[in-house]
């Protein structure tokens, strides 16, 4: 085969051009398998048969002769048939994983793969996991089956524009740049999975243009609710929505094209994450979601305490488990929220049996060695519960420090919060108001404004300067009753951590 073809077609064209009797696909994608498998068996010459529990073995390319289809849905007689056939073949095997619960079929694989080493035939299992009894661990090669790369899904983008353009069915208005971001959105989703998506961008208007690129990123929410360890969340706050923290926002915006194909030509890795230190409520969540939309990429929240479960072993294969899916879904930011608190019993103080450092080390590890494009936002509140291995350069691009907002900072966020509540701030005394509201949080300045229009409802009257005075009188901030804590954070930070203003 070619050296365009991918390397996992290239490994499986060199097995059955060196006569293995046994693979296993490991895939979803069934029809885009077979479409690869009858381009092998023609380069090959051979037959491309397949077997399912519900038509037996039957002909996709070529002759079945002096088979009975129905006798063949037994999967022993099915076997047994592919072991007499006269013609060279590829045989796909559909869901055959469940039939080998049975002692017999297994006997009759061994026995199958044994004979067909002289032969010229190769027998192909496909399923989604990979399921093999202890027999058939050394008698069958497996191969996993990526999902399709950017240039399988621009093809099928092209595909689809050319069908709706050529049967006016649509209207197809997209750049090369907007074409490129729909192919990204798709990334990480099966061609069934984003030719549905492609096609209900087009069924919603009878259009395809680049305003269709959050309905494509909506799409992978399905595959992110499947895996029941992640979070999808569709937000819509941008970097002009967080208040202050200009360095950190200068960092971002100067590295918000670095996924891009241009990047990768310049020579610029992809960017590895942050990780976000800071007193509570100063803007570390709300950042997380701000880079996601600024990115125009899926967002992502990784619940470690969803990791842990009751059985021995398991808490490590479920961060594995969602670890794939994140890459699937790649180009994507991953938010690990409190990551201090995940990792509580990391350093071995802990009851836990020595859980918490094992999924410590594979998240180490990842972080360390990932070459997906994974844009990994961490946040934290307490440093005194964070490893030091997890703050070692490498694991993140940057740590910031986000600090309680200052004066002018505190002007900007009750602008912001005001303008998000429908009032024009420029009816408010903000510059003496963000004077009395030193020590404040971002997310205490919010629940000002909230609680000032409580109180304006609650009087049937308008909101008013003294109402927002009132709460703020009424708010004892959180700088203020753990003033140690707060003051222990910001030393450590000094030295160790990059400021967000």
């Amino acid at each position: 085969m070619a050296d365009a073809q991918p390397r996992f077609l290239r490994e499986l064209d060199t097995m059955i051009r060196a006569r293995y009797p046994l693979i296993y696909l490991v895939t979803w994608e069934e029809q885009r398998v077979e479409a690869l498998l009858g381009d092998l068996a023609r380069s090959h010459g051979k037959d491309l048969l397949e077997w399912t529990a519900t038509r037996g073995l039957c002909a996709l390319a070529g002759s079945l002769r002096g088979v009975d289809q129905d006798e063949s849905r037994e999967p022993v007689a099915a076997l047994q048939a592919v072991g007499k056939l006269q013609n060279p073949s590829l045989v796909l095997l559909k869901d055959f994983h469940h039939a080998l619960e049975g002692p017999v079929v297994v006997r009759a694989l061994r026995e199958l793969g044994t004979k067909l080493k002289s032969a010229f035939t190769t027998v192909l299992l496909i399923g989604p996991t990979l399921k093999l009894p202890d027999e058939l661990e050394k008698d069958v090669s497996v191969i996993d089956v990526p999902l399709p790369t950017r240039d399988d899904l621009m093809q099928l983008l092209r595909d689809i524009a050319r069908v709706v353009t050529k049967s006016r069915r649509a209207v197809v208005e997209l750049t090369v740049e907007q074409a490129e971001a729909l192919v990204g959105a798709a990334h990480g989703l099966t061609l069934t999975e984003a030719e549905n998506a492609f096609a209900k961008a087009i069924a919603q208007d009878n259009r395809l243009d680049g305003g269709d690129l959050r309905l494509i990123l909506e799409e992978k929410s399905q595959v992110i609710r499947k895996s029941g360890l992640l979070e999808y969340y569709a937000t819509d706050q941008s970097l002009a929505d967080v208040g202050g923290l200009s360095h950190l926002k200068r960092w971002l915006e100067r590295r918000r094209q670095a996924f891009s194909e241009a990047a990768r030509k310049f020579g610029l890795p992809e960017p590895k994450g942050l990780l976000l230190l800071g007193v509570q409520g100063c803007g570390k969540s709300l950042t997380a979601k701000a880079i996601a939309t600024s990115w125009k990429m899926p967002l992502v929240r990784l619940d470690m305490g969803r990791i842990y479960s009751g059985l021995v072993g398991s808490s490590e294969e479920n961060l594995r488990k969602a670890i794939r899916v994140v890459e699937s879904l790649a180009p994507v930011v991953l938010w690990v929220d409190e990551v201090e608190k995940g990792l509580a019993g990391a350093s071995g103080g802990s009851q836990d049996t020595g859980v918490s450092a094992r999924v410590f080390g594979t998240l180490l590890t990842w972080l360390q060695e990932k070459t997906a494009p994974v844009f990994v936002v961490a946040t934290a509140n307490r440093i005194d519960s964070l490893p030091p291995e997890l703050l070692r350069k490498g694991r993140f691009d940057e740590i910031f420090f986000i600090d309680l907002p200052s004066a002018k900072e505190r002007q900007d966020i009750l602008d912001i919060q005001l303008k998000r509540r429908g009032r024009n701030p420029a009816l408010f005394p903000l510059e003496e108001l963000a004077i009395q509201t030193e020590n404040f949080s971002g997310a205490e300045l919010e629940q000002v404004v909230v609680s000032a229009l409580y109180d304006a409802f609650a009087d049937g009257a308008e909101l008013e300067a003294h109402h927002l005075v009132m709460a703020v009188q009424e708010t004892l901030p959180l700088a203020v009753t753990m003033a140690e804590d707060v003051r222990r954070l910001r030393d450590w930070a000094k030295s160790r951590t990059r400021p967000a203003s």
